[in-house]
């Protein structure tokens, strides 16, 4: 278990870039959606594109820097 959160957690600023990009590429489809509200329809369908990438990319980012932290602790409490 430790390999993998020491491959997921090595590089925290990585992860953080990882879920800003994500959290911009969210607010940029959920803008989308908005407008397709007062527009037309298609622009909700590109902004519904946009959120897969844009969850997927920050759950990574978010899940790197969980098990960055994680792996701390469980390192700071070896004998």
């Amino acid at each position: 278990m430790n390999t993998l959160l020491e491959k997921l957690g090595q590089n925290p600023q990585r992860s953080l870039s990882f879920f800003m990009r994500g959290l911009g590429l969210f607010a940029i489809g959920a803008l989308f959606i908005f407008i397709g509200y007062y527009f037309h329809y298609y622009w909700q369908i590109l902004g519904l594109f946009l959120l897969v990438p844009a969850i997927l990319l920050a759950a990574y980012g978010y899940i790197g820097m969980f098990a960055n932290r994680l792996l701390n602790i469980f390192q700071r409490n070896k004998p």
